[in-house]
């Protein structure tokens, strides 16, 4: 619907409302039912804004005269392909009022910490920072499945299929493949078959949802566990980092 996809924020069940209240006009008429609007007609929408808009709100959590770290919440993206699309580096920036620039990366359904720099400079002194792993990431996610060690450290081998927008796991080196290492140790169990892990700790680009998870383990969308369903677009994954010394 074209109000939908105009205003971020706006539910289904608070649009039909508007339009039961007559709080919708199209063309200075009020309407009561879902309607074709035309190139050129004037919508008045009579809604509250926290109705319209998502309400993010992204914690910074460190900042100097160099970088800032913010707490991404899930559902954003760091940096959107559409420019149209809100995202937190543009939001960030507007309440800045200047240019950051994001030195990682996170998927918009991971919540965790992001750094962005203030300049060209720190920029590519951090990103190569992380090349070289003295910055470490960790990620801490619910995960449903079969029973698993307590603790342990996975080695597999990665594949990415650029064409395809692909990514192959295999437990023997093959031409083209990236050594992989992932960490992990299980914090908490819950009393259905989820837990979650800690101390993921990822030796590639690719976060855990795409690397050699824990085998018969998803990544599960519910924080408590209580949930058996898992997705792998939409698990709950946080990422954490540390830098060595």
């Amino acid at each position: 619907m074209f109000l939908q996809a105009s205003f971020n924020g706006l539910s289904t069940s608070t649009f039909y409302k508007a339009l039961r209240k007559k709080d919708i006009l199209v063309n200075g008429v009020r309407v009561k039912e879902n309607i074709t609007v035309n190139s050129g007609d004037n919508i008045t929408v009579y809604i509250a804004d926290n109705y319209l808009f998502k309400q993010i709100n992204f914690p910074i959590v460190y900042e100097d005269d160099n970088i800032i770290v913010v707490n991404k919440p899930s559902g954003i993206e760091v940096v959107s392909k559409n420019s149209n699309e809100e995202s937190l580096t543009t939001l960030l920036q507007a309440q800045k009022g200047y240019t950051v620039m994001p030195c990682h990366r996170l998927d918009r359904n991971t919540s965790g910490l992001v750094i962005f720099a203030k300049n060209k400079e720190v920029l590519n002194i951090l990103i190569d920072k992380f090349k070289t792993h003295e910055i470490e990431k960790y990620y801490k996610c619910t995960v449903y499945g079969i029973h698993i060690k307590p603790q342990a450290t996975l080695e597999a081998y990665l594949f990415k299929d650029n064409k395809k927008s692909l990514v192959y796991i295999y437990d023997e080196p093959r031409k083209g493949t990236v050594k992989i290492i992932t960490s992990y140790k299980i914090v908490f169990n819950f009393k259905t078959d989820a837990g979650i892990l800690d101390n993921l700790t990822c030796w590639t680009r690719h976060s855990p949802r795409r690397k050699n998870n824990p085998k018969g383990l998803f990544l599960s969308s519910s924080k408590d566990g209580s949930c058996p369903s898992f997705s792998s677009t939409t698990p709950f994954r946080v990422q954490l980092f540390y830098t060595k010394k």
